[in-house]
């Protein structure tokens, strides 16, 4: 039986391309195969881009390969990317029933940066809407299920990525992440995620949940495949007035370089309560193998850790609750068809529009911001940030490396978050 191209490494993609093993066009009809196969069950494309447009640039792809002209090491690889960023000729929905139908004038920075290296991108993939859960639940349109246990959430928001990747239907994606949305889904399926320090990669194009948390990053099915689209991603964008004025770095070059001597810090206050017996285990075998490579471990007390959540939760709803203020109804999306008066369709619109989870956090946004809160809640908060950022600053100054757990337990059961949504939110 013959192997599948897509079971093995990103690293052995690149290989069999340039040695002509595999063309651009095998590779896409594989993908394309496991979609159609896979996706019925698991739902983890909103939409995909038309099947003739992806052959005509995989054909291109393949003659760049073939005569050693290739864009990048993305020429030909499908990329699936997450339904919160801007591709022309695919709409932007958010997994919200509030932008069922809009169609952006303009490409996403990143999306630009693939297209412009040879990425094709297959299509757009699920998310809880606005990017506001960690199940993949709070969509409105589907519910992605976890490729290896259907009974299973995939994570979130970027569940739909993730279940692409792990189920071979796309071989890198692109997901977001404000408080998790890349790495806990890239844990529940078994699959590479990395958010990158703010403002390394474009914002521009991303619709905005909290606008300063928010960024844009890789996943994949192993490590050289995150490098890979990180070094295409990466980089200053004079759209985005948070992007970073940073040198431009080689992550490729950066793989297999030896830790020996690197100093890993430890927080013993992560293993006081919450973390499954399982997930202790797993990371006490990680970092056993850290030190047989010649890492330094140490544990360091971090009490700070205690207001990283509620820090993050005034900050991200009061900013999601400005950033969501913009639909309603007049410029773009849904319109509710009660249209007695404005303020009559601006409530029936938003009533309508969203789903129950994103008005729980514009409500808490709308509460946090309010007159005689916004001292006590919002600017408090910030405050937290600051004193976090200055511990953080501190630690790093000692250490190279902070190794946590991923998330504190495995892959949850469906309607988990609706019965104990606490533990959710401590994930």
């Amino acid at each position: 039986m013959e192997e599948k191209i897509i079971d093995r490494r990103f690293e052995d993609i690149i290989r069999k391309l340039r040695t002509g093993e595999i063309s651009c066009e095998s590779l896409l009809a594989e993908t394309l195969q496991q979609i159609e196969t896979f996706d019925p069950i698991l739902h983890a494309y909103i939409a995909l881009e038309k099947k003739e447009i992806l052959i005509k640039q995989a054909e291109q792809s393949t003659r760049r390969w073939q005569t050693q002209t290739q864009k990048s090491l993305i020429d030909g690889i499908p990329v699936a990317i997450k339904d919160n960023m801007h591709v022309t000729g695919m709409n932007t929905t958010c997994g919200s029933k509030i932008l069922y139908n809009y169609s952006p004038p303009f490409d996403a920075t990143v999306v630009s940066l693939i297209k412009d290296q040879g990425g094709i991108i297959i299509g757009k993939t699920n998310m809880d809407e606005f990017a506001m859960g960690s199940t993949t639940e709070f969509s409105q349109i589907m519910k992605t299920k976890n490729p290896w246990n259907i009974n299973k959430v995939p994570g979130g928001s970027s569940g739909g990525s993730a279940a692409a990747i792990a189920a071979r239907m796309g071989v890198l994606a692109l997901g977001s992440d404000t408080g998790g949305s890349i790495r806990q889904p890239a844990a529940f399926c078994g699959i590479t995620g990395l958010k990158p320090t703010y403002g390394l990669v474009s914002r521009y194009g991303l619709v905005a949940y909290a606008s300063s948390l928010d960024q844009v990053g890789p996943m994949s099915g192993d490590i050289y495949g995150n490098a890979v689209l990180l070094d295409i991603i990466a980089g200053y964008d004079p759209k985005d007035s948070t992007s970073l004025m940073s040198t431009k770095k080689e992550y490729v070059k950066g793989l297999g370089t030896e830790i020996k001597g690197m100093r890993i810090a430890v927080f013993p206050e992560l293993f006081k309560d919450g973390i499954s017996d399982g997930v202790k285990i797993e990371f006490d075998q990680a970092l056993r193998l850290l030190r047989s490579l010649g890492a330094i471990i140490e544990e360091v007390s971090f009490d700070a850790i205690n207001y990283i959540i509620p820090a993050y939760y005034f900050i991200a709803t009061a900013e999601a609750s400005s950033n969501l203020s913009r639909y309603d109804g007049v410029k773009y999306g849904y319109r509710s068809k009660k249209q007695l008066d404005y303020e009559e369709m601006l409530f029936a619109t938003r009533s309508e529009g969203f789903g129950k989870e994103v008005k729980k956090r514009i409500l808490l946004g709308n509460f946090i911001l309010s007159s005689g809160y916004y001292d006590e809640y919002y600017i408090k908060a910030q405050k937290v940030r600051r004193h976090i950022m200055d511990e953080m600053k501190k630690i790093f100054s000692r250490f190279d490396l902070i190794a946590t757990p991923t998330t504190p337990d495995i892959a949850y059961d469906f309607g988990e978050s609706t019965y104990d949504p606490l533990k959710i939110y401590l994930a």
